[in-house]
């Protein structure tokens, strides 16, 4: 069995499948990007646009759908956001002004961070929660950010390729990085062709037609939201669209460079979240999300002093081999506190303002660092980061899901 559940499906590889497909996808385009706005000229300031435009049009449309999205069945909203994705990429190819790539930005799916903050993700989720069994959550979830941040780490490592691209071809870089845009396009084709054999989510859930969206979850949901709105916010200072053109900035250092320490950092984060369901088993879900979380951060405010790329890329590197150990943890306890006819709506009612938060951060990011190449965004990042982390265990620890405590013997209401 190794790694992998015993209640692991043929439905739920297939979600592993997509999300790997997903995360190269985002992982290239987020380093990509940056570099692309910049050299056509954009500001820094206007490439912080355009990433908050990205943020604020999947957080609007991940509320929408998954509000939703228990009604139609989760395999035909994944099959509409891939068509989105497709249209995304195609867009982002063809235009080339700052109002159309806005607008582009907004209504597409162009995902500029390391995780997954997507329409796709509340669909996703439930999904692949009926697909296992409940006790299988952590370590599913695990598996499933594994395949989306070792696939993340693969994609900025293509992230280079527009380079020999643009020398042997005689194309301009620009050209060559524009291509890349037709390539998340064809990833976005190759999604849709594995969700149309999904069988979870092919009808809405029996109970959604008596219950609305969220009734029984609703305290637990919002409580939760509002956290982890003040976390994703400290996170859109720092993501990785915007961390690339820090390090541009800042320590002038090539595309090519920038995606290898991706690719190494996303490594790091996707073997540390291996071992997030054994950490939580032993310690719970919320001690797991907050005790990995508080060094990482830390870590974060000290890379945004270091004097050379070194330094700061090694306090970076340590930092993502323990900041995503948090991600399996976070999204399984949300899952296995909600009813299961709510956990759609609750995935995107804890999801949204995760994106709508950090949809904001970019702005003032993008003004910190066209005026100085200091790390002042990391340094935000990181303290709102830890406010979060020592809020949560305040607010939840002693919440446990029916798992932890019949596991321990524990009596009484999660």
């Amino acid at each position: 069995m190794g790694w992998f559940p015993a209640s692991l499906s043929a439905d739920a590889r297939r979600l592993l499948a997509t999300r790997a497909l997903r995360g190269f996808a985002d992982g290239a385009v987020s380093v990509i990007l940056p570099s692309y706005l910049a050299v056509v000229g954009f500001s820094s300031f206007r490439i912080g646009a355009i990433v908050f435009g990205t943020l604020l049009g999947s957080a609007a449309l991940t509320l929408w759908v998954g509000l939703g999205s228990n009604r139609v069945g989760q395999r035909a909203v994944l099959l509409a956001a891939s068509g989105l994705m497709l249209l995304t990429g195609i867009g982002f190819f063809a235009c080339t002004g700052f109002w159309p790539l806005f607008v582009v930005a907004v209504i597409g799916t162009m995902n500029p961070s390391a995780g997954d903050v997507s329409l796709f993700l509340p669909a996703e989720q439930t999904a692949l929660a009926d697909a296992v069994e409940v006790r299988d959550l952590t370590a599913v979830f695990g598996l499933y950010n594994v395949a989306g941040a070792f696939a993340g780490a693969l994609g900025a490592l293509a992230s280079g390729l527009p380079v020999p691209v643009a020398r042997y071809t005689g194309w301009s870089l620009a050209a060559a990085e524009r291509g890349a845009f037709l390539g998340y396009s064809l990833i976005a084709l190759s999604v849709a062709l594995i969700y149309t054999r999904l069988r979870t989510g092919r009808r809405p859930h029996p109970a959604a037609r008596r219950a609305s969206p969220l009734t029984k979850s609703r305290r637990i949901a919002i409580r939760l939201s509002v956290l982890f709105s003040l976390d994703a916010f400290g996170g859109g200072f720092v993501v990785q669209a915007l961390l690339a053109l820090w390090l541009f900035h800042r320590f002038d250092l090539k595309v090519a460079t920038v995606g290898v320490f991706f690719f190494a950092a996303g490594l790091l984060g996707a073997l540390s979240q291996l071992m997030s369901s054994s950490i939580a088993a032993r310690i719970g879900r919320i001690r797991t999300m907050a005790y990995t979380h508080l060094p990482a951060n830390a870590l974060l405010i000290l890379a945004a002093v270091m004097p050379g790329p070194r330094s700061a890329l090694t306090c970076l590197l340590i930092r993502a081999a323990m900041s995503s150990m948090d991600v399996p943890a976070r999204q399984s306890y949300v899952m296995a506190v909600v009813a299961p006819e709510e956990r759609a709506a609750a995935a995107s009612v804890t999801n949204v303002p995760r994106s709508l938060a950090a949809a904001f951060a970019p702005l003032p990011a993008g003004a910190m660092l066209e005026a100085s190449n200091f790390g002042w965004p990391l340094i935000c990042a990181g303290g709102l980061k830890i406010a979060y982390d020592l809020l949560l265990l305040m607010m939840f620890r002693s919440s446990r899901p029916a798992d932890e405590r019949a596991r321990d013997g524990t009596p009484g209401p999660a």
